[in-house]
């Protein structure tokens, strides 16, 4: 017998302001919890040691976690050089150090400009990268060291916030797959002194960045449950939870999308596309994904369009 899974069916994205210390399956978990969602997930996974933006996504809005576990990130970090860890990060053992005396800023400026554009990175032993069925996070804290492939990332923007030998201040934009840890051990060896990440902060998934959206602390949500639970439970009649105050907080999941063009379709095409059948929509753009609505402006996923022009569903909903 199929056990009926437990919790409200929500749907949206809330924009998590990962605490320090926690790992983002913690975060995940506890925020489910809160919203009494039967269905989450995370898109892409921060260290304990950061802070910062970790999209939860809740309900049919998982469907579309892709595009963020693909898009671009931001982070702003903080580098503590002449020393070098086990992880190139303060959670590490210290394994080298090396004086900064002699570093300038002009030099600083001149080896961050080397790891503009596409570089090839060699993914750190702590990291959730596979090696023949295990993860090297595990194999590193067996003691073991294994060959990595490097991979090719594209680091858009590296630009020095803070002079303040031994630390500096970075704000990076980069490509997904890019560790930020690796990027500061190699610029600490560029420098000839060796570094690690002493605090990092992500600022940016995709279109969310923080200068122009609000993320959202663990503990402003927990207020809210606290305070919806308190509620429901002051009259003699107990009553259901309201999380309103909660749900205030997600985000439509095609916000997910807002770099693709919006295509509006007509009843007609709306139920062919439901069916998984391509259809041709008049002004449609001639490349590229689109979002999808029906005739009430209501979102049904992500079409493509194909060759001869027809919009073919890719993603619904």
């Amino acid at each position: 017998m199929r056990r009926r899974k437990q919790g409200r069916k929500v749907a949206g994205i809330l924009l998590l302001d990962k605490p320090l210390g926690l790992t983002s399956n913690a975060a995940l978990q506890r925020v489910k919890w809160l919203y009494h969602a039967a269905k989450a997930g995370h898109t892409g996974s921060l260290d304990p040691l950061a802070t910062g933006l970790l999209p939860i996504c809740f309900g049919e809005t998982t469907k579309f976690s892709a595009f963020l576990l693909d898009a671009d990130k931001h982070y702003r970090v903080r580098v503590r050089l002449g020393q070098t860890t086990t992880t190139a990060d303060a959670e590490g053992e210290i394994i080298a150090e090396a004086p900064t005396d002699g570093i300038t800023e002009q030099a600083v400026r001149e080896v961050l400009a080397q790891f503009i554009g596409t570089i090839e990175q060699l993914p750190p032993m702590y990291s959730a990268v596979k090696h023949k069925g295990e993860r090297l996070y595990k194999l590193a804290r067996e003691g073991k060291e294994v060959e990595r492939t490097p991979r090719p990332i594209e680091i858009y923007r590296l630009d020095l916030l803070e002079f303040a030998l031994p630390e500096l201040v970075l704000e990076v934009h980069c490509s997904k797959g890019t560790y930020v840890r690796t990027l500061a051990d190699d610029i600490g060896q560029q420098l000839g002194c060796g570094g690690h990440v002493s605090a990092l902060r992500r600022t940016g998934v995709g279109p969310y960045i923080e200068t122009n959206t609000r993320f959202v602390p663990l503990a402003e949500i927990q207020q809210l449950h606290e305070a919806a639970v308190a509620q429901a439970h002051a009259s003699d009649e107990r009553q259901p939870v309201n999380f309103a105050t909660l749900d205030a907080h997600l985000l439509a999941l095609d916000t997910v999308l807002g770099h693709c063009p919006a295509l509006r379709l007509s009843a007609d095409a709306a139920f062919y596309l439901r069916q998984g059948q391509a259809v041709l929509v008049p002004q449609a753009p001639t490349e590229g994904l689109v979002r999808l609505y029906d005739p009430s402006q209501h979102f049904l996923g992500i079409g493509e369009i194909l060759d001869d022009g027809k919009v073919q569903p890719k993603r619904l909903i």
